[in-house]
């Protein structure tokens, strides 16, 4: 599988079946992160981290503390793509990881991004 990133007109493809996005929440200045797997059905979120709450921004009902992370496992369908669109009003924009590589996506207003399985649908 590989996954395929739109972003500033252009297409990046990347050989991964998993990645993170970690982010910085645009009120509450809290960070968040997310892990997902690529697979043919679509884009699955398969655990979650954040490091507080508010704004739209509650852990899920299973979440568990540690280390001053709430940490759950959500339980959503795969979906086909991931947009992310780039307000300028947070610090910085998502930082996507995957076999330990990092890229920043939309550190700039109007640097949206798609996210999603190649071919993006």
């Amino acid at each position: 599988m590989s996954l395929c990133i739109l972003t500033g007109g252009k297409l990046i493809t990347v050989a991964a079946t998993a990645f993170t996005l970690q982010w910085t929440h645009s009120i509450e200045k809290t960070e968040w992160r997310e892990a997902w797997s690529v697979r043919p059905a679509g884009l699955v979120l398969t655990e979650a981290w954040i490091k507080g709450s508010g704004a739209g921004m509650e852990p899920g009902d299973d979440a568990v503390l540690k280390d001053g992370w709430w940490n759950w496992k959500p339980k959503r369908m795969p979906i086909a793509r991931l947009s992310l669109a780039a307000s300028g009003k947070t610090a910085s924009g998502w930082t996507l990881c995957h076999d330990g590589e990092c890229l920043t996506l939309g550190s700039k207003a109007g640097d949206d991004a798609v996210i999603g399985s190649c071919p993006l649908r």
